[in-house]
């Protein structure tokens, strides 16, 4: 008896569902197909990507204590008339694109190009390497080049854009950053020091070259600027970037390196490893 009156009552809720649908007026069928679109593009609207692009300029820190400042020292004793300076500052811009892949979280790619680094003489200066007789090298120079692209994820902790409001009020974010790069290192034609090649080598010294990857830890702020949906952005981090393969190869094929010392095992890696702080200029646009 329980089991008639439960499908009893089904049956009636079923039957005046379909009596009430049926029964709305076309004024009512038209009002719903109206909401519905709307809502329809409401949700559309909501499902958009945020984006930007940005340039920027960095200027780098560089340890004091590195391979590179020991090669200085250690090569400027064999000018007499002559000097290398210290690595201590290098300057970078780069340019950026990225995207907001939820409400905090953000990744983005990058390409980055070092302004040189090291010096040039012009003139004539003599040069008395310990294992070379002395000679007159002209217009010496030890110039470094650094460029390479780089992948990083941000999380926005504070006033994260968004893709209605774009940027509306001061935003901060804490992100990573992993990169590969090159450095080309140019030394004067003449330079003769301690290398792993095992028979005595006639060409003149070609460049160095070398590949590592960096690493990049960093904070920062966005501040809207209330124009074309523009932003200013600042960053402040440390960067392991450490170049230990700087090498170049002679005619059999052996690999010739540069040292800070007389002994073969001071290999010269330039690290360019250090604090950074950046100044950005981004744009938002959604899509």
């Amino acid at each position: 008896m329980r089991t008639v009156i439960v499908i009893t009552l089904a049956a009636l809720i079923v039957m005046i569902g379909i009596i009430s649908a049926s029964a709305q007026t076309p004024a009512e069928q038209a009002e719903k197909a109206i909401i519905e679109k709307y809502l329809n593009r409401k949700v559309k609207i909501e499902t958009k990507k945020l984006g930007w692009v940005s340039a920027s300029f960095t200027i780098n820190r560089i340890n004091r204590k590195n391979d590179y400042n020991k090669f200085a020292s250690y090569s400027s004793t064999h000018f007499t008339d002559g000097s290398l300076s210290w690595l201590s500052q290098a300057k970078t811009f780069s340019l950026d694109f990225g995207t907001i892949i939820s409400n905090k979280w953000a990744v983005s790619l990058s390409g980055e190009y070092w302004m040189t680094l090291g010096e040039s003489h012009s003139g004539s200066f003599v040069y008395a390497p310990p294992d070379k007789t002395g000679g007159v090298v002209t217009d010496f120079k030890s110039e470094i080049e650094v460029w390479g692209a780089s992948a990083a994820v941000q999380y926005y902790f504070y006033n994260h854009p968004t893709v209605a409001g774009k940027l509306e009020q001061l935003s901060l974010r804490a992100g990573g950053r992993v990169g590969y790069y090159q450095a080309s290192w140019h030394l004067w034609p003449e330079y003769q020091n301690l290398n792993l090649a095992t028979a005595t080598y006639v060409d003149d010294n070609t460049t160095f070259k070398g590949t590592a990857p960096g690493f990049e830890m960093s904070l920062g702020a966005d501040y809207p600027l209330k124009i074309w949906d523009m932003a200013l952005g600042v960053d402040f981090g440390y960067l392991y970037l450490n170049f230990k393969n700087v090498a170049w190869y002679n005619t059999q094929d052996e690999e010739i390196v540069a040292t800070y010392s007389d002994n073969n095992t001071c290999r010269v890696n330039l690290g360019l490893s250090g604090f950074r702080g950046k100044v950005e200029l981004k744009r938002f646009f959604a899509w």
